[in-house]
């Protein structure tokens, strides 16, 4: 039988999942790897690590399914990552991600300079610590040896690339969010490279996410299980939240995908590239002639894992916690929680934002924490949610990620928002769109998202405690943010 695997290439695992061609889930294999926080600002990982998860992952699928073929392997990965590599490939640093904050004075200095705008105008990315163009230019004013020393900077799914392929490349899709490439023209903009302080030829070759790649026959990878990807074609892909939106079926004009795993985020797709004149979302290329118009959070499930590991000190099981929490009525009891552990992206774009707890007393335990975090979650979400709600009549909501795992924590969503929420059996969306995408490029016969088989109702009443919810969020925010 034929098969088509998706790569997930996330923050926390790299995911490897093999289709049918109904879009049923045949094999998995998750296969995780640390975030370290060498500094209280730097958020990094090891590149040769996320390499050694994608074909470990890779092995395992393919191994579980003996005798069947594997067509095709299409990639999806986090953005916003910057590796520096020497002449040979080697890297120079970790693998900054998006999550680090080295660069906040960075994009300071730019907003300051009023250049903000016109940067985002032309690559439809705010201004932001998590930018690799604000990054590029705090290697080069705080490590110069390094930077002088690299010979490519890239990002993760290019490190892999390389390691399979031996070639520097990137899809439109990934290059479109590291605020280097005029959206409009989808190549890199000379006025942002100079002002990184960086020439064409440092960065990888600009390809569709529909270019694809054999493995050279004598390549090290051909070996045991991997031996059947003699004949398999690989496909570059894209990145991972436009890829979740065509993997859930959040294609629409009606449609929003939110997806809520380590990090968060909520996007719609669009027919042409589209500006927030108050640059409050971005925009990346999906594939071909379609946008992803949205904003991702740095706070997602990472910050109810802190409250387990480091405030709770626990060894009861998140899926306990998780129970406990479902159990308080909404709003927490009073608990109310700003959730910026790792500062924030969207929506407020604050590289300096801290979390907090507010309205705790004696009669509040460990439940009522997780639950008023599960709820600032989802609060952080809506945020960007009502920007995009003002560019498009959303009906539904298409949610993926992990926490679908959860029937509590998205039926805050569906009454946050006060909209249905849709949820599919498979909920490996990214790497479903990666397969959607591959195929198409080969010109094979399409697959279709799988349907949604569960539908969650927004309640009104408390709809209207969670507006207040929201509300005291913001205004808490705006009151701590220059105290703290």
């Amino acid at each position: 039988m034929d098969y088509f695997i998706g790569v997930d290439i996330g923050t926390t695992s790299t995911k490897t999942v093999a289709f049918s061609e109904k879009a049923v889930i045949l094999a998995s294999r998750s296969v995780g790897y640390s975030i370290h926080h060498p500094q209280p600002d730097r958020s990094e990982q090891d590149p040769n690590e996320i390499f050694e998860a994608v074909i470990t992952g890779l092995q395992d699928v393919i191994t579980a399914l003996p005798g069947d073929r594997p067509v095709l392997i299409s990639f999806s990965a986090a953005m916003h990552s910057l590796i520096a590599v020497d002449h040979s490939g080697e890297p120079l640093t970790a693998c900054i991600i998006w999550a680090d904050n080295r660069a906040a004075s960075i994009a300071d200095r730019i907003h300051a300079a009023g250049l903000a705008r016109s940067f985002y105008e032309v690559s439809g990315v705010p201004v932001h610590a998590m930018s690799p163009l604000c990054k590029l230019v705090w290697l080069r004013e705080n490590q110069p040896d390094i930077f002088k020393a690299t010979e490519r900077f890239i990002g993760i799914k290019e490190f892999i690339l390389h390691r399979l392929f031996g070639q520097y490349v990137v899809d439109t899709s990934v290059a479109s969010a590291t605020g280097l490439l005029n959206i409009r023209q989808l190549q890199w903009h000379p006025p942002l490279l100079d002002y990184a302080g960086i020439k064409k030829g440092q960065l990888p070759e600009l390809v569709a996410p529909a270019t694809q790649f054999k493995l050279p026959l004598d390549s090290p990878f051909l070996s045991g299980a991997l031996s059947v990807l003699a004949h398999t074609t690989f496909i570059i892909g894209g990145s991972d939240g436009g890829l979740a939106n065509l993997g859930s079926g959040a294609t629409g004009k009606t449609s929003m995908a939110v997806s809520i795993g380590t990090s968060s985020a909520a996007r719609i797709v669009a027919d042409k590239p589209y500006l927030d004149p108050q640059m409050r979302s971005f925009c990346y290329q999906l594939n071909d002639e379609k946008y992803i118009i949205g904003g991702a959070g740095n706070n997602g499930a990472v910050l109810l894992q802190w409250i387990r590991e480091s405030l709770l000190k626990t060894d009861t099981g998140i899926e306990t916690l998780l129970s406990e929490a479902a159990a308080i009525a909404p709003g927490a009891d009073g608990v109310q929680v700003l959730p910026y552990l790792f500062g924030e992206r969207a929506p407020i774009w604050d590289a300096h934002a801290t979390a907090a707890f507010v309205g705790l007393n004696v009669r509040h335990g460990q439940a009522h924490l997780l639950r008023a975090a599960m709820e600032a979650v989802v609060y952080s979400v809506y945020g960007t949610g009502k920007i995009l709600r003002e560019q498009a009549n959303i009906t539904g909501i298409h949610a993926t990620g992990g926490f679908t795992q959860t029937p509590a924590w998205v039926q805050i969503l569906a009454d946050v928002f006060n909209c249905r929420v849709f949820v599919a059996d498979a909920v490996e969306a990214s790497a479903l769109g990666a397969v959607m995408v591959g195929l198409e490029a080969m010109a094979l016969p399409p697959i279709q998202s799988p349907a949604c088989t569960k539908e969650y109702l927004p309640n009104e009443a408390t709809h209207s405690i969670y507006s207040k919810g929201f509300e005291k969020m913001e205004k808490l925010y705006q009151l701590l943010k220059n105290e703290i």
